[in-house]
């Protein structure tokens, strides 16, 4: 009896162990990990039925639309004017490295071709074209990496286990079946990993959902080493709002710059991940007409720098038009942003954080032994750097090479600049020893 005792006792022990084992990312992903921290700047696009009601991507619950009621939509849903070579090629003009495309939102639409769901953009719309398939296959024509969102929620399926949301739809059992559920996510995430080419990283959305249920289970170890499994390059980030659990790859900030929490999302401590954040263009995700309310262009720069700043990627958001084409104004403000990144991308792209950190003036960024002094909003002709233990033996102006001078002291160094700086990102490049 003792020694069957002792045999279940090792048992435990073993099973114990194997479930604390930490996640030990591939040489592949550790590889993808850096080149995704050079590439600083990509481009969200939320695009689902939501679109034909332009009135955002949370309309199906914040109206408790019927979810059969709602699936009509699709039935509509003929956007003539998608063509996927344009989106790319707008979007590469922004100097945009990557696109993170919406797969399947929170309504529960899929919108690529799946074999798990007659819910999609093929079988259900007149339309009939695998919008995905198109993107990725131009993705790789024009070398801009793609990304894909998941939902972890569904306020369509029957089968979801209902969370804090989407619980006006009219689904008829709050419980679900789990199972059966996780089993569909799972089998589409194959199918996404599998059909679609090389995928830089998924993006999941909606473990929030349940942050009133905190003992619910997502059963994200599985779906994660399938994920690894699959694409061993492939990243997993997860917009949960909270530090990044055992097999991300990325840890995500909604709507602010890590460290900030001024949109309430993002009060969580900063891994050692690489850092992603995600900002709207104008205040939505999903295409709403009546919101116009773009940021400027100098706005977005000076986003983008901050990213960088703090070392970390911006995800820039556009919400596509119903017709398939991408907002007016949005695709003005790719422009303006490229134009800017065709001359100061190189302070960006490859950069790490700068060894002086943000600053109310603006902050650095780091290539060797380059550091690049973007200042946003400076009130003064002189700039002191803490730089201490460093030594500079070069400072100019990046746009073009024209020297500043500086004066060394005791805890760093001061740039003297020859006039208020005025420009969105006035930056000063620094050759250290």
């Amino acid at each position: 009896m003792r020694i069957r005792l002792l045999l279940l006792l090792l048992m435990c022990g073993l099973m114990f162990s194997v479930k604390a084992q930490t996640y030990q990312p591939t040489v592949e992903n550790l590889k993808a990990r850096q080149e995704f921290r050079d590439k600083k700047f990509g481009i969200f696009l939320h695009w689902g039925l939501y679109a034909m009601l332009a009135t955002g991507e949370w309309t199906m619950t914040n109206k408790n639309l019927n979810y059969k009621e709602y699936a009509k939509l699709a039935g509509g849903f003929f956007p003539s004017k998608f063509d996927a070579a344009r989106w790319v090629s707008a979007i590469k003009a922004s100097g945009a490295k990557y696109i993170t495309f919406t797969t399947r939102h929170h309504e529960g639409f899929s919108m690529f071709d799946t074999q798990y769901s007659d819910y999609n953009i093929v079988d259900a719309t007149p339309f009939k074209r695998d919008v995905l398939k198109e993107l990725a296959d131009e993705c790789r024509k024009q070398g801009i990496g793609l990304h894909l969102y998941y939902s972890h929620i569904d306020w369509y399926r029957e089968d979801a286990v209902w969370g804090r949301t989407g619980r006006g739809t009219g689904r008829p059992n709050p419980k679900g079946n789990w199972r059966s559920y996780y089993t569909f996510m799972n089998n589409q995430l194959t199918e996404l990993l599998t059909h679609y080419g090389p995928i830089g990283a998924i993006w999941f959305d909606g473990v929030w959902d349940q942050d009133q249920n905190p003992g619910f289970d997502w059963e994200l170890d599985e779906q994660y080493a399938l994920i690894h499994r699959l694409q061993p390059s492939c990243l997993v980030a997860n917009n949960h709002h909270l530090t990044p659990f055992p097999g991300e790859d990325i840890q995500i900030f909604e709507r602010d710059l890590p460290g900030e929490n001024k949109a309430g999302l993002s009060g969580q401590d900063i891994s050692s991940l690489p850092l992603e954040t995600c900002q709207t263009m104008n205040g939505m995700w999903g295409y709403k007409i009546t919101d116009q309310n773009y940021k400027s262009a100098k706005d977005l720069i000076q986003y983008l720098v901050g990213a960088a700043v703090k070392d970390a990627n911006l995800l820039l958001n556009i919400g596509p038009q119903p017709d398939g084409e991408l907002p007016e104004v949005a695709l003005q403000r790719l422009a303006e942003i490229g134009e800017w990144m065709k001359v100061y991308g190189e302070t960006i792209y490859g950069t790490r954080g700068g060894c002086v950190g943000p600053h109310p003036w603006g902050g650095t960024t780091q290539k060797g032994n380059k550091l690049y002094v973007h200042i946003l909003n400076l009130q003064d002709k002189a700039l002191f750097l803490p730089l201490t233990g460093k030594k500079v033996k070069k400072a100019f102006y990046f746009v073009n090479g024209t020297p500043v001078k500086y004066e060394k002291n005791r805890v760093g160094y001061t740039l003297l600049l020859d006039k208020i700086p005025t420009d969105i990102d006035t930056v000063i490049a620094l050759e250290l020893e």
